[in-house]
């Protein structure tokens, strides 16, 4: 019989915080929430008020570097639009030692009544 734990990917590493919990955070200076999702997203949708914009693309560079210098003492929570690429964020960010969550997607940040703002 084949081994049925293959078929299964493995849990995440990565904590998953609920938006209101992220606002909260954020709010209390505890964490700072960043975007990941492209440009053009943010201006379709909007983004979360208290939000960085850094796109997925970009964390790997001079942006990424800037965001773990300046807040280094704060859990860098992490949202997209369906929580993947987000989760792959935090997942990298915390293989390098930083305190890291995924708030998952805009859309249950909007379903939590919490504000946006426009880019």
């Amino acid at each position: 019989m084949s081994n049925p734990s293959r078929f299964f990917a493995p849990s995440s590493p990565v904590r998953r915080v609920e938006p209101s919990e992220a606002a909260k955070l954020v709010q209390a200076g505890k964490a700072v929430l960043v975007d990941v999702r492209h440009p053009d997203e943010w201006a379709d949708t909007g983004v979360a008020e208290p939000a960085l914009l850094i796109s997925l693309r970009d964390l790997g560079g001079p942006a990424g570097r800037e965001l773990v210098e300046k807040h280094r003492d704060k859990e860098i929570i992490f949202y997209c639009l369906s929580g993947a690429r987000s989760e792959r964020a935090a997942e990298v960010f915390g293989q390098m030692g930083v305190r890291t969550a995924n708030a998952g997607g805009i859309g249950e940040w909007v379903e939590a009544g919490l504000p946006l703002r426009a880019v």
